[in-house]
């Protein structure tokens, strides 16, 4: 059996259509200058010195260090300690201030490669180190004569070198870790049965209200322009709340009475950093789990305050009387993920039952 004519003739080519296009143009799915400042924000993300759970972690290691190195070239506990109340200050002070400066230049070492990147963190370590034993100098804890600059500068470089291939290995662990999350979260951000009861409430509401047919709508375009395109790897919680808000305002069209919704943010904690489309599994886990399976609805609060220097978000549902089918849990441990790829320790997801209500609470630096 032969195969049906192609409807397109053979001898004619894209460039002899006519009209504006003469060839086919090259596809771009992203703007390369946008990919590129995303890049660039990602690198400065990974390498952020600046995040205090980094800091103490760099901190202990370097202390650690010098007290291993000191109990190794002592002859005794007496004279370790010794060693150790001379060498902990200058090894804290050098730290400190090689933390500060690379965390002061995040931004411009994000934007080189990444050798020189590491070159500069090195070197910076042997300058550091240097700095932080003169600081031995005035205080009459060190002799000018035997002022041991290249075995500080050396130790410092060592140091330095150590913790540049710690956060080395760290980022590139979390790149296949990011993609794998993205993926999961791009197939379990919205819910295609949430996409046509959205759909069908705006069709059934064109008739009788248009306008809130339109509100739908919009809402609807805002969450999946957000779900569908990368923004980047973090965004304000102020965003958030946004989306969290147009997500809530379609289920409340769809729900009606059968569901209510409370609000109550802090304005303090709209510049906290989170990962795009963090809170909006939570919160429909909080619609699915708590409202969609209860015959009488339920309520749905939402709480963002300040709290020990973080920014915290509580979500909670009520509970039906009867248990629903429990979920696999995928959406939480995919915001789990992604709150440690962007802060490391310095964010967490906690999740409790208490007083028939299901609470969720994500912890953020601010």
């Amino acid at each position: 059996m032969s195969r049906p004519t192609s409807v397109w003739p053979t001898t004619t080519r894209p460039g002899e259509l006519g009209g504006s296009h003469t060839a086919f143009d090259t596809s771009r799915f992203d703007d390369p200058l946008a990919e590129r400042a995303r890049q660039v924000q990602r690198v400065a993300e990974l390498y952020d010195l600046c995040q205090p759970t980094l800091v103490l972690r760099v901190v202990l290691f370097v202390q650690l260090g010098v007290a291993i190195g000191g109990l190794a070239a002592s002859g005794g506990a007496l004279q370790w300690l010794t060693q150790m109340a001379v060498l902990a200050f200058p090894a804290l002070a050098a730290t400190l201030l090689w933390l500060a400066t690379v965390c002061a230049l995040k931004v411009v070492l994000s934007r080189v490669a990444p050798w020189q990147r590491a070159s500069v963190a090195v070197a910076l370590g042997g300058v550091m180190a240097v700095a932080g034993w003169s600081l031995l100098l005035p205080l009459g804890m060190a002799d000018p004569q035997a002022w041991p600059v290249f075995t500080a500068a050396l130790a410092g470089v060592a140091f330095a070198s150590l913790v540049w291939v710690w956060l080395d290995q760290r980022a590139r662990i979390a790149k296949p870790a990011d993609a794998s999350a993205r993926l999961a979260e791009l197939q379990s951000r919205i819910r295609p049965h949430f996409l046509f009861n959205a759909l069908n409430t705006a069709v059934a509401l064109v008739q009788i209200d248009p306008e809130r047919a339109e509100n739908v709508l919009e809402d609807l375009s805002q969450l999946f322009r957000v779900a569908l395109a990368e923004v980047g790897s973090s965004v304000t919680l102020a965003e958030e709340i946004d989306l969290a808000q147009r997500y809530l305002a379609i289920e409340q069209v769809r729900f009606g009475e059968r569901l209510a919704v409370s609000w109550d943010v802090d304005p303090a904690t709209s510049q906290a950093r989170v990962p795009p489309l963090v809170l909006q599994p939570l919160v429909e886990n909080a619609v699915r789990h708590g409202i969609e399976t209860s015959v009488s609805g339920g309520v749905v609060r939402v709480r963002a305050k300040v709290r020990h220097g973080s920014a915290t978000v509580v979500i909670s549902n009520s509970l039906p009387d009867t248990p629903g089918t429990p979920g696999a849990g995928i959406a939480l441990a995919n915001v789990r993920e992604r709150l440690s790829l962007l802060h490391d320790f310095g964010a967490s997801l906690e999740t409790w039952r208490s007083d028939g209500q299901f609470h969720a609470r994500v912890m953020v630096p601010l």
